[in-house]
């Protein structure tokens, strides 16, 4: 009789637990999806961080894709939030777009590189293969190894207008599709050079000046850093009151400030 109780008494226990939610079920929980820019998405996961350690209730994914896939799925309405790193062209206009802070693209050479400084238009003459050798440049006799990022990248998309103008990347350099691969390259290969956004770079890479100017947040705000772009949030049509919570925290005091201890440039100083 006590082996047949204690029968029921697993069973009735098994099924207990088997009917009960996941302990970290969180259906109940407005969600705030965002996709997009591979610059801009680790400031992103950096915000949402904080934002959930603030607001328990709400759940923020964050993902990659690059600028046009999260432009494209913001306006599909396949996520919330759009994150770009390059301006909008005429035909995505129709996304509302929030500056939430401004970032340099520096140009990029492994420690080892002697070089300082370039001048803008060497830079473009490198990325468009017209300079192949360092010695061009007044370093060794060695072909440089450029590298440049994907198609659709916001970075590239920032990159070609401030930099190359009209002038097509050489089809022959290296693509990388993220800024972070772009400095594992450089920091591994002394013959390397490279761009990247200004609020990754660390001490494996060496930052070059452009016309004499270093890309500082100081240098930047007073404009004479000239290759700059905004970090951009769009939205496709009315936002809901979950997407307007996360966007009012990002510019908020405290959201600027996580931005601006990143090394970016913010938009509001409180």
């Amino acid at each position: 009789m006590l082996r047949v109780s204690l029968l029921f008494f697993f069973a009735a226990l098994l099924i207990s637990c088997t009917d009960k939610p996941p302990a970290d079920a969180n259906n109940d929980k407005p969600v705030v999806n965002i996709a997009g820019s591979t610059s801009v998405m680790p400031f992103t996961e950096k915000l949402a961080e904080y934002f959930m350690l603030e607001h328990a209730r709400y759940i923020v994914n964050v993902q990659a894709g690059g600028s046009t896939a999260g432009i494209q799925a913001c306006m599909n309405k396949t996520v919330d939030i759009g994150m770009s790193s390059r301006e909008l062209k005429p035909e995505e206009k129709a996304l509302s777009e929030t500056v939430i802070c401004y970032d340099g693209i520096a140009i990029v050479v492994n420690p080892l590189n002697p070089v300082k400084d370039l001048q803008l238009n060497r830079v473009k003459d490198i990325f468009s293969g017209k300079i192949k050798n360092w010695k061009e440049l007044g370093w060794v006799n060695r072909k440089i190894d450029a590298v440049t990022r994907e198609e659709g990248s916001g970075t590239r998309g920032a990159f070609e207008d401030l930099v190359m103008k009209k002038e097509e990347i050489d089809e022959g350099i290296m693509v990388q599709d993220s800024n972070g691969s772009v400095k594992e390259v450089v920091a591994t290969d002394p013959y390397a050079v490279g761009y990247l956004s200004m609020g990754i770079v660390d001490n494996r890479v060496k930052v070059v000046a452009v016309d004499s100017v270093t890309p500082t947040v100081e240098n930047v705000k007073l404009k004479k850093y000239r290759i700059v772009r905004p970090f951009l949030y769009l939205t496709m049509g009315d936002r809901n009151k979950n997407i307007t919570t996360f966007i009012d925290f990002v510019l908020s005091r405290e959201g600027q400030a996580i931005l601006k201890k990143e090394g970016l440039i913010t938009v509001y100083d409180h």
